[in-house]
């Protein structure tokens, strides 16, 4: 095998610079830490196991490090509305806002974006939350996502730290894209998102000319507790729309909130706005025969291996009577499931399941779910009790079960979740099965017209030269690379990255 000299002293450099001072992991107790990038399993594929007290502790210390401002998403406009199914999907599952043809659910949908500030322009690059809370007839439901249909990471483990790199700095106070692309030049599987996110795609025009999407795969259950997997996408009738860095600017010089006064003119002018909502559905026995890991939040479902299928419209015809009560004081999981409904085996999804309760918890109290914006419209039948600005009105001395007295509560086994068996039985600490960081990335690169990937690399370009550390730019580089020659070549062009830098980079992967 040949050696590049030249290649292999750049290696050499950027090795011993890198790993020099680079001291061991611990816990907030000292105690070092083993894996920090890959949450603990039941096999390569199975659930998250709550006995993974490094993942716990680091998404609790996370859900808590702002008061009262939500961690994530603090900007965010939203509106109340009814939902119709289009068909009856019983034979999937039992949810029963699926169940009939023309079935009525009412909904408050909240859109926001993810990283900047509560008073933050809504011009910013940044995907954007679409989270919509269903009303049903079983109880809540909510389906939290974002307007891009996959995410930067795939391990809950890892979400803190992205957050952390794309906040400001804890010294300047700034963002700072040599910390996030520091942060990203070593996670390649985020390389699909920021292609997606560097497009017109990552500044939405308003919060009502884009899509939404679930992000994560669910399980949906039928009366026998057979399972489908699927995917939710919201596609607006209002057309996407997305702005260029200059038009942005130009919105941002004159209102930094355009996107709410959009939402708020366009309701009380009785344009409503509304959304289809799809599902792609796998079976189990299915996820084998495709060439990624369908359970992988940085993936999309091609169309080829399932359908969109129409499950039903939204339209938002109502904003807030009183916007901190119906929209600061909203409260959205995805763990808020109903009968039907379940979550997959998704490790980042695992991770949300305890962190989006646990951040509302720490947010607005114990008793968050009472609030009229979060409240059921069925009644609630609970033994929990107490807590901060608890108001349950129980007049009854049963708040346990089982119970022989009156007024007490008991199971309704219609409804059980679903029963799941796993080949491995083993516990680890790794990667998902076939993760593929580049594929996709590229085939939604070569899918933009000429115009829309010069627009790409330059967005792109505008962030990366501003980084300071060369090996970080480099390294971003190799990944986009990775995923099209052409679009690695044409932003090496631009930022005057050498070939020598280039498989010195590639060679440390």
């Amino acid at each position: 095998m040949r050696i590049n000299y030249s290649s292999f002293l750049l290696l050499s450099l950027w090795a011993a610079t890198s790993f020099a001072q680079v001291k061991p992991l611990t816990t907030n107790t000292g105690a070092p830490v083993g894996d920090n990038q890959n949450s603990k399993t039941l096999g390569n594929n199975g659930p998250v196991l709550l006995e993974d007290i490094h993942l716990i502790e680091k998404l609790a210390a996370f859900d808590r490090e702002r008061i009262p401002e939500r961690v994530v998403h603090p900007r965010g406009a939203g509106a109340f509305g009814e939902f119709v199914s289009a068909g009856d999907f019983s034979a999937y599952t039992q949810a029963s806002l699926f169940a009939e043809k023309g079935k009525k659910t009412p909904v408050f949908t909240r859109f926001s974006t993810v990283i900047n500030s509560k008073g933050s322009p809504e011009t910013l690059r940044d995907p954007r939350g679409f989270a919509v809370k269903f009303y049903t007839d079983q109880g809540n439901y909510d389906i939290v996502g974002n307007d891009l249909p996959i995410f930067f990471i795939r391990d809950a483990m890892k979400f803190p730290d992205m957050v952390h790199s794309l906040k400001p700095s804890p010294i300047t106070n700034r963002q700072d894209p040599t910390r996030y692309f520091d942060f990203f030049s070593q996670v390649p599987e985020s390389t699909h998102m920021l292609t997606r996110l560097y497009t017109e795609l990552g500044i939405p025009a308003n919060y009502r000319q884009m899509d939404g999407s679930s992000v994560h795969a669910f399980k949906w259950v039928n009366a026998k507790g057979e399972i489908t997997y699927v995917k939710y996408t919201w596609k607006t009738m209002q057309g996407v729309k997305g702005l260029t860095a200059e038009e942005a600017a130009a919105i941002q010089a004159t209102d930094f909130q355009s996107a709410t006064h959009d939402l708020y003119a366009q309701l009380t002018r009785g344009n409503f706005p509304s959304w289809e909502l799809y599902v792609q559905m796998l079976k189990p026995q299915d996820f084998d025969k495709l060439d990624y890991n369908p359970l992988d939040p940085t993936k999309v479902w091609s169309e080829k291996d399932a359908k969109l299928i129409l499950v039903g419209k939204m339209t938002l015809n109502k904003w807030p009577d009183n916007f901190f009560e119906e929209v600061e004081e909203s409260a959205f999981s995805p763990a808020t499931l109903v009968p039907g409904i379940e979550p997959s085996e998704d490790k980042l999804l695992q991770g949300r399941l305890f962190s989006y309760f646990d951040t509302q918890r720490h947010r607005i109290g114990a008793n968050f779910q009472a609030l009229p914006v979060n409240a059921p419209k069925v009644k609630v039948n609970s033994h929990n009790q107490d807590g901060t600005l608890s108001n349950r009105q129980k007049a009854s001395d049963v708040n346990y079960q089982p119970s022989t007295i009156e007024n007490g509560y008991k199971d309704d086994n219609t409804y059980k979740y679903a029963t799941n068996s796993y080949k491995e039985a083993t516990t680890v600490q790794h990667k998902i099965d076939k993760p593929d960081d580049f594929k996709q990335a590229g085939e939604f690169y070569r899918s933009l017209s000429e115009a829309q990937k010069v627009n790409l690399v330059k967005n792109l370009y505008d962030d990366l030269v501003q980084v300071t550390k060369r090996d970080i730019v480099v390294k971003m580089v190799s990944n986009f690379y990775r995923a099209d020659a052409d679009f690695g070549k044409r932003l090496a062009a631009l930022l005057k990255v050498t070939r020598a830098e280039g498989e010195a980079s590639f060679s440390s992967k």
